[in-house]
């Protein structure tokens, strides 16, 4: 499983950037009295009682944006509602019940996962009172809280922790029933993405038309292969924005980003017979930013193959998407079946790879031998140091690294720990999330420091646990 996601909700001004910033003991999202400050989703890696998870501020529900920008707003939260596993429902106990604050029940009541009901700004007992009139929007009970005060903190984060799914060690990952791999196929209009599905479940499953934008909704097909069954997910046709003039083309877009938030594997279709657009780059962009494992998919390659070689498709790929150079290329021809059972079988091979897990034991030896080879640069005059690493979640792989201080490590050797990720790990070909937290002083773990030896190029007295990694997720 994945890093959890507690996602924070609520309508404006009830104090949910306040929560964050507390429950993080970190200044991370804005604060403001002014109703609309936060838009994007703000997100923060927290660990209590030993369980990760990752704490998801979201914009106030119901605001009119003042920059127009409240269909923006409400996709980050429908966004984050669709990937949470547990949500912070947060009302503000000093100013009662809102018609608002019902607005919000009434959406989150088709959510499946656990609600917790926060009271906030319930400063001192004067408040509790009237805390009780929000039984009424059927979220449970209010829990009180006061990031001011600091009220109920270590409640609020055991109550979160027990609503968390199982643990990695609680699952039968090894042994257990292998889940349905889900497919989705995307790609600008017309690359051949409905006739590669009618092939790979040999039946016209799909509307196969030479206009482009036939498919205007993803379409769930079941399928199998050797025995094993699969979901692909037909997808329709990205078009640039200045492009889409209605909402079908509007919703189309969304149903296709969608498709691939919940996809276990994306293959991104191109036409051999045309060039890398925009379009396609903007594709690339949004998967890597799900981090799901994809496969670039060079379609109709028959029509190409007597004058174009494969090496120079590859390296045309890898030069429009520098940074998902990790993910496998194929040539196949949609329409004959050529090279499409192969490139399923990779597909296995890489959602293999995204749910694999590695000891912490074998992922801090690789890391002193990364050490050895290439020691991080001094930042600001101080080393920066790793203590030890460990996997925390899967699909994506999700390691995080315990550091003396975040702020001193280059972007660069962030890129270069990844990439020794996948050269010395089971995550060659998919995306790797990658957190840094600073050790805390009663921790005195250090397992990089267990061997003495001192890598090229560095001089004797220099420290071999001298290891780093970017802050922010890779």
């Amino acid at each position: 499983m994945s890093v959890p996601q507690v996602v924070i909700v609520g309508r404006p001004n009830v104090g949910k950037s306040s929560l964050l910033n507390w429950l993080a003991h970190v200044r991370i999202a804005i604060v403001d009295d002014q109703p609309g400050v936060t838009r994007d989703r703000v997100t923060h890696l927290m660990c209590h009682n030993d369980r990760f998870f990752e704490l998801v501020d979201t914009g106030g529900m119901g605001i009119a944006d003042m920059d127009n920008l409240t269909r923006h707003i409400e996709d980050q939260i429908n966004l984050a509602i669709d990937s949470a596993d547990v949500i912070l429902f947060v009302v503000n106990a000093r100013e009662g019940m809102m018609p608002l604050d019902q607005d919000v029940a009434r959406r989150l009541r088709a959510v499946s996962v656990p609600i917790i009901l926060i009271a906030n700004k319930s400063d001192d007992d004067r408040f509790d009172a009237q805390v009780e009139e929000f039984y009424r929007l059927g979220s449970g009970k209010p829990l009180r809280v006061s990031t001011l005060q600091n009220r109920n903190r270590a409640v609020l984060l055991n109550t979160i922790v027990s609503k968390l799914p199982p643990a990695m060690e609680d699952e039968a990952a090894e042994g257990g029933t292998e889940p349905d791999m889900k497919v989705a196929i995307v790609g600008r209009r017309n690359v051949g993405k409905s006739t590669f599905i009618n092939t790979l479940v040999n039946a016209p499953r799909m509307i196969v038309s030479e206009v482009p934008g036939t498919t205007r909704d993803s379409v769930d097909v079941r399928f199998e292969l050797d025995g094993k069954p699969f979901i692909a997910i037909d997808t329709p046709g990205i078009r640039r924005p200045k492009s889409r003039k209605t909402d079908i083309d509007f919703y189309s877009t969304h149903r296709a980003q969608r498709s691939i938030r919940r996809a276990d594997i994306v293959l991104l279709f191109f036409d051999a017979t045309q060039r890398i657009s925009k379009v396609d780059k903007q594709l690339c962009d949004y998967i890597a930013q799900q981090y799901k494992p994809c496969v670039l998919v060079v379609n109709k390659w028959d029509q190409l193959v007597d004058t174009m070689p494969t090496g120079k498709w590859v390296r045309y790929l890898q030069d429009s998407f520098g940074t998902m150079r990790y993910a496998p290329i194929a040539f196949i021809t949609g329409q004959t079946g050529k090279n499409v059972k192969a490139l399923i079988n990779h597909s296995q091979m890489l959602f293999k790879q995204s749910r694999a897990r590695v000891s912490t034991g074998q992922l801090n030896r690789m890391l002193r031998d990364a050490v050895r080879s290439n020691g991080p640069p001094a930042a600001r005059n101080r080393e920066p140091k790793l203590y030890y690493a460990t996997q925390v979640g899967i699909q994506p792989p999700t390691i995080v690294l315990f550091v003396n201080d975040p702020t001193l490590i280059s972007k660069t050797y962030q890129r270069y720990l990844l990439n020794r990720f996948r050269d010395d790990l089971e995550f060659s070909e998919v995306p790797i999330k990658l957190y840094l937290r600073r050790r805390h002083p009663s921790d005195d773990r250090d397992d990089i420091a267990k061997s003495e030896d001192v890598g090229p190029g560095k001089s004797s007295g220099q420290a071999v646990d001298r290891v780093a990694a970017g802050a922010d997720p890779a």
